[in-house]
């Protein structure tokens, strides 16, 4: 996974992205603390598991994996459990 900032509000988060249609984020921080979107919509009642995704980190995640920021289309270079190395 990479390190990635969004561009909207900065929060950080790990992302792996191997095809145009699969996307992996792993929050750094409690989202609705660290996404703006997360906390607007917390504020309205809604629980953050049942929020699928913040419109800016997804156009931050297209943008960086369009202009080759993160990698795209690769293997996995780290052990996976239950794989044989």
């Amino acid at each position: 996974m990479q390190e990635l900032s969004c561009n909207s509000c900065g929060n950080r988060v790990l992302v792996e992205k191997y095809s145009p249609t699969h996307t992996s984020v792993q929050w750094l921080d409690d989202a609705e603390s660290a996404c703006p979107e997360f906390a607007r919509r917390a504020a309205l009642g809604e629980h953050s598991n049942w929020v699928p995704t913040c419109a800016a980190l997804k156009d931050s995640i297209e943008r960086a994996a369009f202009e080759g920021v993160i990698e795209t289309d690769s293997l996995r270079s780290y052990p996976v459990p239950g794989q044989l190395v």
